[in-house]
């Protein structure tokens, strides 16, 4: 068993909390606080059927299992961390930022845009695509990639689209759609990103 405190918590989603792995910096382990453990356990379940598909995880963390913990089983993933070690902040972080450098707004749009080909190409079903639960990695000071760490898996009651591609392109292309409109609703007041954004959407 590995003993999490305060002093390693990263953050918390709707229902699970994410702390840093006391014994190892690159891995992260979230632990559910309330609700059921089904999302969990259907995102592990997706997560298996990923790795048989032999993914490039370029856009998602790598799940490494599950661990007892003093606050009950937690699942273990890869920490995502800039490339100064800091831990990455996530995507509506950057679009709630009212001043970022040219460079900078060059860097995140390009990084929305491999995302979304990367989401699409590898055809990965996530229950909603939403700034709040991607990180932006960055790779260097003007540059990153995004990295989607929650609600992965499809929640349909037949999960048909996680074994049928073109199916699997529909739902996400129809997701996409919204995600942009969150995108640009909330970089509205930086509209240098919100231009750069709008050139990658409608090209």
């Amino acid at each position: 068993m590995i003993l999490l405190n305060a002093s390693h918590f990263v953050g918390k989603g709707l229902h699970r909390e994410c702390y840093r792995h006391p014994d190892d910096t690159q891995l992260c382990v979230k632990v559910v606080v309330a609700g059921d453990l089904s999302e969990s356990k259907r995102e592990q379940s997706y997560y298996k059927l990923l790795q048989k598909r032999d993914i490039c995880w370029d856009i998602l963390p790598r799940f490494h299992g599950l661990i007892e913990t003093n606050m009950g089983t937690g699942a273990v993933f890869d920490l995502i961390r800039d490339y100064d070690e800091e831990v990455s902040k996530t995507l509506a972080h950057y679009l709630s930022y009212e001043q970022l450098a040219a460079s900078e707004n060059a860097g995140l749009s390009q990084a929305i845009t491999v995302f979304k080909q990367e989401l699409h190409r590898q055809a990965i079903i996530t229950m909603t695509i939403s700034p709040k639960n991607i990180m932006y990695k960055k790779t260097s000071a003007n540059s990153g990639r995004l990295i989607i760490i929650d609600n992965i898996g499809n929640s349909d009651f037949i999960p048909i689209c996680s074994y049928v591609t073109y199916l699997a392109k529909k739902k996400i292309a129809r997701k996409l759609l919204r995600f942009e409109d969150t995108v640009l609703k909330m970089c509205g007041h930086n509209k240098a990103l919100s231009k750069h954004l709008l050139s990658e959407f409608r090209a």
